[in-house]
Parts: structure tokens; C-alpha cells; sequence
């Protein structure tokens, strides 16, 4: 659980949306922040937390926390 709530801190810097996650079919999205206004420092942390970039949407996904 700390990975994950790591993970939600370093996104709460790049906004605050209201409706911050969505679930699909075994995996965990975090909308309304776009992963272009991500540090490449924080994308290597949320990578190693197990966050990773969506190339379709530009937004973050993660398999380890879905589902």
C-alpha cells in the first residue's frame, strides 16, 4: 500500500481532478493529469512503483494496482 500512495503523492503534484481513477478489465487509471506536464524524474519513480505512461491516451496506468 505505501508504493501506492507514493504514487498518488507524486501525481497530487500535477493536480488535484475529482474523479482521480477509473478501473478497467485489471487495471488502475489515473485521469485527468497528462503525462507530458510529468518530470522524467517522476516518471522513472512512478515506472519503478509500477505506474507507467499510456501512449494512447498521454495519461498513467497500472496493471500491479488494477483489477
Amino acid at each position: 500500500m505505501a508504493d501506492l500512495i507514493e504514487a498518488l503523492q507524486i501525481f497530487l503534484k500535477y493536480g488535484n481532478p475529482r474523479s482521480p481513477t477509473w478501473c478497467g478489465d485489471e487495471v488502475l487509471y489515473i485521469c485527468g493529469l497528462d503525462a507530458d506536464d510529468v518530470s522524467i524524474e517522476d516518471k522513472v519513480r512512478l515506472d519503478e512503483l509500477g505506474f507507467f505512461v499510456d501512449e494512447e491516451d498521454n495519461g498513467f496506468m497500472s496493471f500491479r494496482f488494477g483489477g
